[in-house]
């Protein structure tokens, strides 16, 4: 047989879309030829198969061979291509059974010496050819990724002759077993029973985690606002079985660390990453903190220090869950759901209002210091608290002597999500303003508060929104059909104590 076709996946953005590599062996000069708008590190590939070929002990057909990578307005990059070509060229020359490869995908980098090496975005393949009822051969050191999708068969090999023994039946290798086991949450260091006071702030996270709502603390350095953001991945619930696969999706394609199963990602950027750091991009577009924070919690501490132009680039992602990374060629989608958590100071020297220190800023400094967070952007965050100072009488306390626990915060939180979830399919954070008013269903009473309170603050109407979806969380704490005008005075404290609003 001259001509074999063998079926692998490429990379686009989180989506693996099937490619096939097709062969052909004819007369004419020895010569290998790759077409199907390949780049350079496919382009290269033609020597690491010849090489890996020759030392897995197979003959390299001094024929003329096409590679054709289709479908062609599919950009190929990486090497993942080297081991379906190796394959197919085996099969062509009928060095391995026609029919070897019926039923299977294929994806690895080989090593000159015939050595099979992982490469990005492993996941989201094995679950792509998962649906498509095929089985994986990918590289050994792949597997441990690849059991996280529960119903997928995976054989791996760590050299090609591994893979030709296992396709020609001489040596079958074992299929990979998914051992998914839900990990309970780890103990933490920044538990909340560590936390001296700071009531309002406590109140605050535990809203925050129930309703997904974005959350900023401001006051003073060394007041306990990093302590308290660091709490809130304990009190979070644990995702579900295709949240962590989107979660761990993401993260393969950047070949980084996947967090631990069913746990909510947490992304703590320095003030000094750039746009492309936080959003992604590249002249192979990857994905960046936003998107590896998705499903989780992004924590920006010391939020004026970032380039406001790099701040700016948050805005539509927080509203939309998503953000478009255009390229001239395609235009790529990463998911970008995330919990936003900040945390800055009043004033560049960080004593503005606190009793205990005065504050060396004149009202310039302070005025350029705010001026870097937008309106707009501080519009969009739901909670903004103040965290003050506390008196060292509480500072000395025994820890965790009277202070509520992470894992009984963690409790009443998925209770309270379970709730939101079965009423309206989606987190109170995430409501859509058509179906606010409905599952809110304030009175006439509450309407005019609301009124009052959107002209006292001078709230846009997408603050108004959501204020309602914080109160609407606080409801659902109190187990309530209906907010109350407590909850809406509650949610306007939250909104509006951390410093000006938008």
């Amino acid at each position: 047989m001259s001509l074999a076709v063998v079926h692998t996946r490429a990379r686009l953005g989180i989506s693996a879309p099937e490619v096939q590599v097709e062969i052909h062996l004819s007369n004419g000069l020895p010569i290998l030829n790759i077409v199907g708008l390949p780049e350079t590190a496919v382009r290269e590939s033609k020597d690491r198969v010849r090489s890996a070929i020759l030392n897995a002990g197979y003959e390299f057909p001094a024929r003329r061979i096409t590679v054709n990578l289709a479908p062609a307005d599919l950009p190929k990059e990486g090497g993942r291509f080297d081991l379906p070509i190796a394959l197919g060229i085996l099969v062509a020359s009928g060095q391995l059974p026609d029919n070897a490869l019926e039923g299977y995908e294929c994806l690895g980098e080989l090593a000159l010496g015939g050595g099979i090496r992982s490469v990005p975005g492993i996941l989201p393949a094995v679950m792509a050819a998962t649906n498509e009822c095929r089985q994986m051969l990918i590289p050994k050191d792949s597997l441990a990724e690849s059991s996280l999708c529960s119903k997928a068969i995976v054989f791996g090999a760590d050299t090609l002759q591994a893979a030709t023994g296992h396709l020609n039946g001489s040596k079958p290798l074992m299929a990979n077993t998914p051992q998914i086991v839900a990990q309970t949450k780890q103990h933490l260091r920044d538990d909340l029973c560590h936390v001296h006071g700071h009531f309002q702030a406590r109140r605050a996270l535990e809203v925050a985690a129930a309703g997904g709502h974005g959350l900023l603390f401001n006051g003073p350095p060394g007041t306990g606002k990093t302590m308290l953001a660091r709490c809130l991945p304990g009190i979070l619930p644990q995702l579900s079985e295709s949240e962590a696969l989107e979660v761990a999706s993401i993260h393969s394609l950047c070949s980084q660390p996947i967090p631990p199963w069913q746990q909510p990602p947490w992304r703590a950027p320095h003030h000094t990453a750039s746009g492309v750091a936080l959003t992604g991009g590249g002249s192979h577009p990857r994905p960046g903190e936003i998107s590896l924070a998705h499903r989780g919690v992004l924590f920006l501490d010391e939020l004026p220090e970032f380039d406001r132009r790099t701040l700016e680039i948050l805005r539509q992602p927080m509203e939309s869950g998503e953000i478009m990374i255009s390229r001239a060629k395609h235009q790529i989608t990463f998911p970008a759901r995330f919990q936003l958590l900040a945390a800055m100071n009043p004033c560049p020297c960080g004593f503005l209002g606190d009793k205990e220190k005065q504050c060396s800023c004149t009202p310039e400094q302070v005025q350029r210091y705010r001026r870097k967070l937008s309106g707009p952007l501080l519009d969009r965050i739901d909670m903004q608290v103040e965290v003050g100072r506390l008196p060292a009488s509480v500072l000395l306390e025994q820890p965790g002597s009277s202070a509520e626990s992470s894992e009984s915060v963690r409790l009443r939180v998925e209770a309270v999500r379970m709730k939101a979830l079965k009423r309206q399919n989606c987190l109170n954070a995430t409501l859509p303003p058509d179906q606010l008013m409905i599952h809110a269903q304030p009175g006439p009473a509450e309407k005019k508060l609301l009124e009052t309170i959107s002209a006292k603050m001078q709230l846009s109407g997408r603050g108004l929104h959501r204020l309602l979806r914080v109160a609407r969380t606080l409801a659902d704490i109190e187990d309530k059909e209906k907010i109350t005008s407590t909850h809406i005075l509650e949610a306007a404290s939250f909104r509006f104590s951390g410093g000006r609003s938008g």
